[in-house]
């Protein structure tokens, strides 16, 4: 599996990443056998960073990793937490809560430090507690040896912007997600030259966008209009008239862009992510690729509204 590098970090990353939330079933339940088997099947693959997040089936996807890699030697991986977002509702980026949380996760993971810490979807609270309060409490925790990078995840370009004018000399990496995919790409167009500036550490998430760029039936919790979704239908049949699945190219895609260090894509199925190895394999259909990005071009990085309204 290719690789980049994480911004000035040193950390050097596949550039697909395995995202765990699906093994705290927050999509669908999980076989035990199915969520283990997914976590071997990406590291044989050298998909070896691997993200997950306190906040994934309240735990649970903290615990089976590290199930998982129990016997598995820890220099052969990457691991990568959060903390500050506990539950749909619960949110807590007090300082105390910063070491417990890390504690807490180590505890779960098996492990004695992790490789990446992210403050989890801080567009839900007062954000001004997250420069004052809660990244120099995390920075503590990189100083003592727990952490080797810090950084914070959110969905509003506003947030990034309001976050990074307070601490972009402190933080060492970001996580966005659903916004560089084939429908929007406005971590690029908003936010990734300021990153590339400070040479802050830029990951992607979400290729597929919550399933609007797959075959799947969309979900009823799907926040997108439904001018995006109606021109994602129509995407996808391009593509099955070409003999594509959506889902190759907007991976493909999410995972091409030599700024961005990783793509993180979860599944609790060992079988996608075989298959996603695969396409990451094959080259990008350019002519394909057009079409689909000017079927987009009318609902172009059209979003929805995340966390509190004064952050978006």
């Amino acid at each position: 599996m290719k690789s980049r590098t994480l911004g000035n970090t040193g950390i050097d990353l596949p550039v697909l990443a395995f995202g765990a939330s699906s093994l705290g079933q927050e999509f669908r339940p999980v076989r035990l056998d199915d969520a283990l088997d997914s976590v071997r099947v990406a590291l044989d693959l050298g998909i070896n960073f691997i993200d997950t997040s306190p906040f994934y089936g309240r735990g649970m996807s903290e615990v089976l990793l590290g199930i998982a890699l129990r016997d598995i030697p820890r220099d052969s991986y990457l691991l990568g937490t959060k903390l500050g977002r506990y539950s749909l509702t619960h949110f807590d980026f007090s300082a105390r809560r910063v070491d417990e949380s890390v504690h807490v996760s180590l505890h779960r993971l098996g492990t004695d430090h992790l490789d990446i810490l992210l403050l989890h979807d801080v567009e839900f609270v007062d954000l001004p507690q997250i420069w004052e309060e809660t990244i120099p409490a995390a920075l503590a925790l990189k100083e003592k040896g727990l952490v080797r990078a810090v950084g914070f995840s959110c969905y509003p370009m506003k947030s990034f912007h309001k976050v990074l004018d307070h601490a972009e000399d402190q933080i060492d990496c970001i996580l966005s997600y659903n916004q560089y995919t084939l429908q929007n790409t406005s971590l690029v167009d908003s936010l990734l030259p300021r990153l590339l500036d400070k040479q802050i550490g830029v990951m992607n998430a979400g290729p597929f966008s919550a399933r609007l760029l797959t075959n799947a039936p969309l979900p009823d919790w799907l926040k997108e209009p439904e001018e995006v979704k109606a021109a994602a239908r129509e995407a996808a049949r391009i593509c099955s008239e070409e003999g594509v699945d959506i889902a190759q190219l907007a991976l493909q895609f999410s995972c091409s862009h030599e700024d961005i260090a990783t793509c993180v894509a979860g599944s609790a199925n060992p079988d996608n992510i075989r298959k996603w190895a695969e396409w990451l394999e094959k080259p990008i259909p350019e002519d394909l690729l057009a079409a689909v990005l000017k079927i987009f071009e009318p609902v172009s990085n059209i979003g929805h509204l995340e966390g509190l309204p004064e952050n978006n």
